[in-house]
């Protein structure tokens, strides 16, 4: 058995390079500083009520907008808009609406040529309706590229490649000497750039970019306002809050792995903890001393991966290797950061990088992914038809999130239309077991693909039966 990593405790070192950073997301605490809205305070009533207020609730806000701008919207968010997974996440935007090619066909085989021109047309979107909006958000077409850690995973670049290519990516081989050359890493032994499709963004201000749009547009917000029940009431809704009820004629849900107040989804949804490191900007030695030219989003093809990308500034984001699911799948603050997984993440980083030992993180953070079954957005509605809801994007929603919204807002008012005729909207993920079962099941999954890094590849049974099902556990 081998390992790229480390199988060593990490070393004191590892951890002051990050003891004395922020435990908050540097995306966040990049952005400046600004009100809050209020909260919800008495009775108010709308016509569309959004419940969440990241990048699924804000894209369904603008939408709704542009479709009837007479339409009253209002959107209550539990914290600040863009706080959660939208504030938090590496900024990769993939065209992906299926987690993937692969993936893509082992759920959707009969619908992804469909589902691939839906996915350009949504990127496209994106970034025409970031220049619409006037939306700076240090929005790179860089591409992003992938790399082969171990033997055994140069084949799969292959297949990588070869499946890129037949759907109309542009994309690029590397072999060892390449990669290296591209980004001075000793761990490489190839790798694939997809030039197309793929981009970075700074998070937290594409999150307020959309809020500002919003806003301008005219929906009315409410922050620090949790949704604690949504009950039927004549031919609309009401939704309670700690202070005060709202009356709507319709409801679109999009609380991500955070509680809903739609107990259905949450038999889909599975919060698994992810955290990340940035470091401080680097010097011009430092830069060049690692190459990257190119700026793309990087990432493995291990089981357990990391994903690590440049800032506009030159820090470097380190993220991803661990997945944490804890029992009862508990969202809190207090989980926002973990130990031993930041100390892991420094020891990677810097086995990954050995030329930039000494340097620094300056933010350590972490928070919920809402992974699912088939790791792709699953959709639904509840309450006669009064309710839509959007969950489980598993980690690239930043551009499926806008497609989520689209798709979430045809449902709750009832459009029959060529995105929610589509077998991917219309059926619902394999849900997850109820506990003990789902903590057991989770456990053993995420053991078995560590397991599966270490010998070459190999699933072993547990992981075959599970190919075998087309089911699964990311992040």
């Amino acid at each position: 058995m081998t390992s790229t990593w480390p199988q060593s405790p990490p070393s004191e070192e590892d951890r002051s390079a990050y003891r004395d950073a922020t435990p908050h997301s540097f995306w966040l605490d990049d952005l400046p500083v600004r009100e809050s809205h209020s909260a919800l305070d008495g009775d108010a009533e709308t016509d569309l009520c959004i419940v969440g207020g990241g990048y699924t609730g804000l894209w369904a806000a603008l939408q709704a907008k542009a479709d009837d701008p007479r339409r009253d919207v209002v959107l209550l968010e539990a914290d600040r808009c863009g706080s959660g997974a939208s504030g938090r996440n590496g900024g990769f935007v993939q065209s992906s609406l299926t987690h993937g090619l692969s993936n893509g066909e082992v759920h959707f085989a009969d619908e992804m040529n469909v589902l691939e021109r839906l996915a350009r047309d949504n990127f496209n979107g994106l970034v025409a309706d970031l220049d619409r909006h006037g939306v700076q958000a240090d929005f790179e077409t860089s591409g992003d590229v992938t790399f082969a850690l171990a033997p055994h995973e140069l084949a799969w670049l292959q297949e990588e490649a070869e499946l890129a290519r037949r759907y109309g990516y542009e994309v690029e081989i590397w072999d060892a000497e390449q990669a290296q050359a591209s980004v001075h890493s000793p761990t490489y032994l190839g790798g694939l750039w997809t030039r197309t499709g793929s981009a970075l963004v700074h998070p937290g201000k594409l999150a307020d970019g959309l809020r500002t749009a919003a806003e301008g547009a005219g929906v009315r917000m409410f922050e620090s306002t949790p949704v604690r029940a949504i009950e039927p009431t004549g031919p609309g809704l009401r939704l309670r809050t700690p202070g005060g009820t709202l009356a709507a004629r319709r409801a679109l849900v999009a609380t991500s792995a955070y509680p809903s107040p739609i107990r259905t989804i949450r038999r889909y949804v599975a919060p698994v903890y992810d955290y990340a490191l940035m470091s401080e900007p680097l010097s011009p030695e430092q830069r060049e001393a690692i190459g990257w030219q190119d700026r793309q989003g990087l990432s493995d093809l291990q089981n357990q991966f990391h994903y690590y990308r440049l800032s506009a500034d030159d820090r470097i984001l380190w993220g991803g290797y661990d997945a944490v699911y804890r029992y009862g799948g508990p969202v809190d603050a207090g989980l926002d950061t973990h130990e031993p997984t930041f100390a892991r993440l420094a020891q990677h980083f810097f086995t990954a990088f050995p030329q930039l030992r000494g340097l620094r993180f300056t933010h350590r953070w972490g928070g919920a992914i809402d992974t699912c079954s088939r790791f792709s957005v699953f959709f639904g509605t509840t309450l006669g038809g009064r309710v839509a809801y959007a969950a489980g994007y598993t980690g690239l929603g930043v551009a499926a999130s806008r497609f989520g919204a689209r798709v979430a807002l045809d449902l709750v008012d009832g459009r029959d239309t060529d995105l929610t005729r589509l077998r991917y909207v219309r059926h619902h993920p394999v849900p997850f077991p109820p506990e003990p079962l789902r903590s057991a099941i989770i456990q053993l999954t995420r053991n078995r693909l560590a397991a599966a890094d270490r010998r070459q590849g190999r699933r072993g049974l547990w992981l075959g039966l599970l190919d075998r099902l087309g089911l699964g556990f990311d992040s």
